[in-house]
């Protein structure tokens, strides 16, 4: 196991017992990103870094019992948490790192990442992996329940010029992973980057 990911995995196995409490709020803002997607009954979607599975009953919701939804955390606690809310129901939960997906090329119609980004230990290479199980066309949204001045604020920080949820930062990025940006919305109230796979 890397640095990078023994980091994640420590830094989410001491929160996950208590996230879901730390933010009981997320739960319209995460239903309004998924909405927002454009998601049929019967797409596949990955969520990637699932966590605690807080986006999973919406992904279930937009494609509905023909639909296949798949949720992916490297962090067995974050899974177990998953479980104990009950999202299990709403996809499938699988222990697995983005940077190297068990999961066949072009199988998804969407990838949904929640705050993934910034843990991403090679964000270039990994939402390329990402981009490999998406089918061609297929979408990416990038999101978080609250922006980046927001975010930052709680944090007890300033955004740095080298934010690469940035847009000057992350839609070049995207295009080097193979991804074309097609919207971006940064407001206090959410984060939300969408890019289509690139062919």
């Amino acid at each position: 196991m890397s640095e990078d990911r023994a980091h994640v995995q420590e830094f989410f196995t001491a929160r996950a017992a208590d996230w879901d409490s730390r933010f009981p709020d997320d739960g319209p803002a995460y239903a309004a990103a998924v909405a927002g997607l454009g998601l049929r009954s019967g797409d596949r979607v990955l969520d990637a870094g699932c966590g605690t599975g807080r986006a999973l009953p919406a992904l279930r919701a937009a494609v509905g019992a023909s639909g296949m939804v798949v949720g992916v955390d490297l962090t067995p606690a974050m899974l177990h948490a998953a479980v104990r809310a009950g999202r299990h129901r709403d996809g499938r939960l699988l222990l697995a790192d983005v940077a190297a997906l068990p999961l066949r090329s072009g199988s998804f119609d969407a990838v949904f990442a929640a705050g993934l980004i910034s843990h991403l230990p090679r964000p270039a290479e990994n939402l390329r992996e990402l981009r490999c199980v998406v089918r061609p066309g297929g979408i990416l949204a990038l999101f978080h329940p609250v922006g980046r001045a927001a975010l930052a604020a709680h944090q007890g920080r300033q955004i740095t010029p080298d934010d690469l949820r940035a847009e000057p930062n992350l839609r070049p990025l995207l295009a080097s992973a193979g991804w074309r940006m097609t919207s971006y919305t940064d407001e206090d109230a959410r984060f939300l980057a969408t890019a289509v796979r690139a062919d």
